[in-house]
This record gives structure tokens, sequence and C-alpha cells, in this order.
């Protein structure tokens, strides 16, 4: 009878992709009839491929839109060499094109902004059993139509395999991050980001994450102005090592 409850418990704390698929298309929809056009989205698409040991290049593209699937706003190509140090920790330098455009979006020309940038970063992470907790620092180097300005970047992000004590194959996960933007000049703060997701890993190759982001933007004459988000991230990874592979599949952006 212990036997028998103990595998019927197991049964009962399996996940599947439809389960991952099911919770993000409720936070999706509820956001959508709760929110309405206040809610916007992110799009992403990522690729990690690594080119030697210590070595792995990355590319991401990304749209964001006003609404939840309309008045698409900014787009974004980006990417960049990244140097794997012990512990999933890493340096990376990147590079990437910005453009925004007026509201309420649909890309319509002309764009108001264009940056060009480029930043540094140092990862570090802690572990705690099964959570993995990233520490994340950026400089920022900016020419936002034509004009240069330095930003400075901090995110904690902490993930949690649910099924797995890892990020193996088929491991649904929970995470999480909190961000913090700030510049050389008065005010100085620029920017808070808060994310929380889930996510399914169900193969070495292939990741699917989503969630929702709370952006806050200040302003020295208003306060400032938040903004929500959904996000949807597609992540793909070509690693011959892949199987050694358990860091969490968070954004670079």
């Amino acid at each position: 009878m212990l036997h028998s409850h103990i595998q019927l418990k197991k049964q009962r704390m399996r996940f599947s992709p439809k389960h991952l698929i099911g919770i993000l298309f409720l936070l999706i929809t509820s956001v959508a009839f709760t929110q309405n056009s206040k809610t916007g989205s992110w799009d992403i698409i990522a690729l990690n491929a690594k080119l030697k040991k210590d070595w792995t290049l990355y590319l991401e593209t990304q749209t964001r839109s006003q609404s939840i699937a309309s008045n698409f706003y900014y787009h974004e190509l980006k990417g960049g060499l990244q140097y794997n140090l012990p512990n999933n920790n890493s340096l990376f330098v990147g590079t990437g094109n910005y453009v925004t455009y007026p509201f309420p979006g649909n890309y319509k020309l002309p764009a108001t902004t264009k940056e060009f940038r480029l930043w540094e970063q140092f990862v570090f992470n802690n572990y705690f059993g099964r959570v993995q907790l990233e520490h994340r620092y950026r400089i920022e180097q900016r020419w936002v139509n034509g004009v240069y300005s330095n930003r400075f970047r901090y995110r904690i992000n902490p993930t949690i395999p649910i099924n797995h004590s890892s990020l193996v194959p088929k491991t649904v996960y929970a995470t999480t991050f909190e961000e913090v933007f700030f510049t050389d000049n008065a005010p100085y703060f620029l920017r808070n980001r808060f994310f929380i997701g889930t996510g399914y890993k169900f193969t070495n190759t292939f990741t699917l994450q989503g969630g929702f982001i709370r952006q806050f933007d200040y302003n020295t004459s208003t306060g400032g102005s938040g903004k929500d988000f959904a996000q949807i991230l597609c992540s793909f990874t070509l690693d011959k090592t892949a199987h050694k592979a358990h860091s969490l599949q968070s954004t670079i952006d």
C-alpha cells in the first residue's frame, strides 16, 4: 500500500509540455482580458551556439508590441561572444541595433529612436540545492540617435527546476528576475524591470519560456511610468556537450 501510494504521488507530480502550454495560455489570456490594450508583448527568439570548449556565440531577435498581439512598435537584433567560466559563470561582449517607432506602433515610419549599443558583462552564479541564483553585471555604451551615453545594469535571477534536480530535458522550471538600470548622470536611476515566468526544456536543443514583465521608467518631471508585457522566449542551443548543460534559459535582454 505504501509503495503504491508513493508511486501514485510521483505520477501526480509529473509535468509535460501540455501542462506548460496550458499554463502559458491561461496566463496570457487572463492578462489579455483583464488588461486589454494596456498589456503589451515581447516576442523573442534566441540562439546559443557553442564554438569551442570555452566560447559560445549568442544571437537574439526580438519584437515588442503595445497590445498582446498588435501595435508592434519596437524591434532589435543583437549578439555577442561569451567566454565560459566554471560553474556556468561567464564573460560576455555584445553589440546590437534597436529601433523604436511612433505610438501606437505597427512599424510606422519614420522611426522615433535608433540606437546602436555595445556592452560588456560578467555573470556569477550561486547554487542552493536545485536553485540556481544568477547575478548579472553589465556596462553599456549607447548611441541613441547619435548621442552617446553610458548605462549600468544589475540583474538577480533565481531559477528553480520543478520535476528534476537540474535543467535536463523534459524539465519544467520557474524563474523570476529583478533588474535595475543606472547612468552616470543625475538623476542616475533610470529603470526597474521585474519578470516572473515558467518554462519547459523540451530537449538539449529547444526551450520554451513564458511569463510577464513589469517595466517602470523613471522621469524627473512626472515621477515615471510603468507598463506590463507578456513575454514568450524560444531558445535554441547548439552544443555537442549539451548533456552537461543545466544552466538557466534566460533572455540576454
